[in-house]
């Protein structure tokens, strides 16, 4: 037999405030159209005044553990993925440790901007299988509205805040790719990219936290063929091919990246689950986001072949087989 890091629970929050396009024509030469047109984007939540990662983690985890009937002491691990922790440190999984009540086992958080939620998988998919822990909690979970440059329209209008969690949990399979659970995963990352996405503040250089700074064709051209790519990677690692998916689960970062990379893959639109619309990009929130909305518009059943993939700055890229 083999150990499977199966997916059990599932669950997401968003922000009260809702900003559609039509409030960034108040402040930039911008329109609704414009947007939509270029990322697909309609609207996208922002988090309150005072209302931190770790307090948006914390409420979508609590959702993802209740699908399950489960309750903090039964989780040996939280992982959580952030570009945008609530202080330099400690770790927002500490944080989420102690608005849950939990009081045993460990935490820490993953770093791969919106990569993020494919490297936190990867990690709890390691320790699993390790036998390090039994359940692990992992969560995306960003507030990206607090390092936006809001006088840069080819930016400020493409993210929003919210987070996303998954609980999984070891389970015996057979070793076949007909197991539900984690089959395979890619992971990629090449520095030279950096320029294309970063943030231009930092401790140990500004000691003030900065701005997005993104370049957007560049990323663009570089995200399509990378994400086709590890998601095929990933799939030849489980013996399995493009015909076998059921439904891809992107980075919700823009409607042409997606539309491009399931064009590469040669999957159709129908097989693709999408919510930038309503939530524009999340970063490491975005794949538990669209994972949660799958599952409660009973889109995404048991059984089926999930492939996610994301690509964030790094750059960092990969993608991560699952049946559900």
């Amino acid at each position: 037999m083999t150990i499977r890091a199966v997916a059990t629970g599932i669950g997401h929050y968003l922000p009260d405030r809702v900003v559609p396009n039509a409030e960034f024509e108040k402040t930039l030469d911008t329109t609704d159209e414009w947007i939509r047109t270029r990322s697909g984007i309609e609207r996208r939540h922002f988090a309150a005044e005072g209302e931190t990662t770790s307090q948006l983690a914390v409420r979508a985890a609590r959702k993802a553990l209740e699908m399950v009937e489960l309750s903090a002491s039964d989780i040996d691990c939280v992982i959580v993925a952030t570009s945008t922790p609530d202080l330099t440190f400690p770790s927002v999984a500490t944080m989420v440790q102690e608005g849950l009540g939990m009081e045993s086992g460990f935490g820490y958080d993953v770093q791969a901007v919106c990569a993020g939620f494919i490297f936190a998988l990867a990690n709890a998919n390691g320790m699993i299988l390790s036998g390090q822990a039994e359940r692990v909690l992992v969560i995306g979970a960003e507030t990206f509205s607090r390092i936006m440059d809001w006088t840069d329209r080819s930016t400020c209008v493409l993210f929003g805040d919210g987070a996303g969690a998954l609980v999984l949990e070891a389970r015996t399979g057979s070793g076949s790719p007909d197991d539900r659970g984690i089959l395979s995963v890619d992971l990629n990352s090449d520095g030279r990219y950096r320029e294309m996405l970063y943030v231009d503040g930092g401790v140990s250089t500004t000691g003030q936290a900065g701005k997005l700074r993104m370049q957007g064709n560049p990323l663009f051209r570089q995200a399509v063929g990378k994400l086709a790519e590890t998601a095929e990677k990933a799939l030849e690692k489980a013996r399995l091919t493009a015909d076998d998916v059921d439904w891809i689960v992107p980075h919700q970062a823009n409607i042409r990246i997606i539309q491009g990379t399931a064009k590469k893959m040669g999957l159709p639109m129908e097989k693709v689950i999408v919510t930038v619309q309503d939530h524009g990009n999340t970063s490491a929130a975005s794949i538990p986001l669209a994972l949660s909305v799958g599952v409660a518009e009973g889109r995404i059943q048991p059984g089926q072949l999930l492939v996610t993939e994301a690509i964030g700055g790094g750059l960092a890229w990969g993608s991560v087989v699952l049946r559900w």
